[in-house]
């Protein structure tokens, strides 16, 4: 990933899961476009930076077994999907560097991640889990873990 991989509209946020193109844990560009710090209608705001785990499997089938285990366990009920359950499944099923560390990806800027995983990233609800979407690296889904500005 180089740095022209930077996505051009930077800071939307949003993003239907399901859609293609993106970046994992590797991706490239530098510090990203600034949010204002407000609160938008939905609640997400306009937050500079967000903390993600994710899953990350080359084959549809795979991530679609990880993450019926989130459902089955909590997603179903409703309920939030605890950090260290997210950590065990990414450390079972990702096939990303950072699965060995629950997934986690740390801290990171609007234009550090490129393409729908920017987007899905900065959409999620603190707490909350994405459903699946592909990306150029494979299929994923994310925890959101904080935002920041």
């Amino acid at each position: 990933m180089g740095k022209d991989s930077k996505p051009k509209d930077k800071g939307k946020g949003k993003q239907a899961a399901g859609s293609s193109g993106g970046d994992d844990a590797g991706g490239g560009g530098g510090k990203g476009g600034k949010g204002k710090g407000g609160k938008s209608a939905d609640g997400l705001g306009t937050c500079t930076y967000v903390k993600a785990r994710h899953v990350l499997c080359e084959k549809q089938g795979k991530i679609n077994e990880a993450y019926k285990k989130l459902q089955d366990g909590w997603l179903d009920n409703g309920d939030k999907v605890p950090p260290a359950e997210f950590a065990k499944i990414a450390q079972e099923y990702s096939e990303c560097p950072s699965g060995k560390k629950g997934g986690d990806l740390g801290w990171f800027p609007r234009g550090k991640m490129a393409g729908p995983f920017q987007d899905v990233a900065f959409s999620t609800p603190v707490g909350a889990t994405s459903a699946p979407f592909k990306s150029t690296h494979g299929y994923h889904f994310i925890l959101c873990e904080g935002r920041k500005n």
